[in-house]
């Protein structure tokens, strides 16, 4: 994921970026209103990180920026305020999720996770991924406009992989997420290497590039 850390501790800003950042996230910063209008102008991001309280404005700024230049970033915002008039607010003009200062930052990362798994299932209930679109709803799946046939389990994998796209994700962490307790009943990892090869197969045999990709010792990536 791509995604733009608004927030003028210093301190706090730096560990939600180290943080992230360890997750293979690509994680941008600032510290102020003005810099933020100007990145988000420029660059498109995944999930926005946002600090209401800040030295040049009210992070508020940002979020009727988003909305009048209709752009889809999602937005958590992160304050000390723990007014209820500024959470309604936020959420009001836009803001997925709202986060009360202090907060443990494994809780950080599971609600921006969940906000932006939200925000790419729920347009126009279909997932458009380069030459990629899977219909949320029937569980289809085209590649330039030709239907792919995918089992269930190379469906809940493309899936799992565009929702992490960019990201090195384990083999068991594939396993747990896809298979849960049935993993228990493999004595290896070979299973999921069959379905991604599959998976890759017909996604290239229809005319998409491939975007999977080995990470020798640590598992797969899906390239954004």
């Amino acid at each position: 994921m791509k995604i733009l850390v608004i927030e003028d501790e210093q301190g706090l800003r730096e560990n939600i970026t180290n943080y992230l950042n360890v997750d293979g996230n690509v994680c941008e910063s600032c510290s102020a209103l003005n810099p933020a209008l100007q990145k988000l102008a420029i660059y498109d991001y995944d999930c926005v990180l946002l600090d209401i309280g800040l030295p040049d404005g009210e992070g508020f700024g940002v979020l009727e920026y988003l909305s009048t230049q209709k752009k889809k970033e999602a937005v958590l915002i992160i304050s000390a305020r723990n007014a209820l008039d500024d959470k309604v607010r936020g959420l009001n003009i836009g803001a997925d999720d709202y986060l009360t200062k202090p907060f443990h930052l494994a809780e950080l990362k599971a609600r921006m996770m969940a906000i932006y798994r939200r925000k790419i299932l729920n347009t126009n209930n279909k997932l458009v991924f380069n030459e990629i679109v899977v219909d949320i709803l029937g569980r289809n799946v085209e590649v330039n406009e030709t239907a792919v046939i995918l089992t269930r389990k190379e469906y809940d994998m493309l899936m799992y992989f565009i929702a992490n796209k960019g990201k090195v994700i384990s083999k068991n962490a594939i396993a747990e997420h896809l298979w849960g307790d049935e993993m228990d009943m493999h004595d290896s990892f070979d299973f999921i290497y069959t379905h991604i090869k599959n998976l890759r197969k017909k996604l290239v045999d229809a005319g998409a590039r491939d975007y999977l990709t080995s990470i020798y010792g640590l598992g797969y990536k899906f390239i954004g």
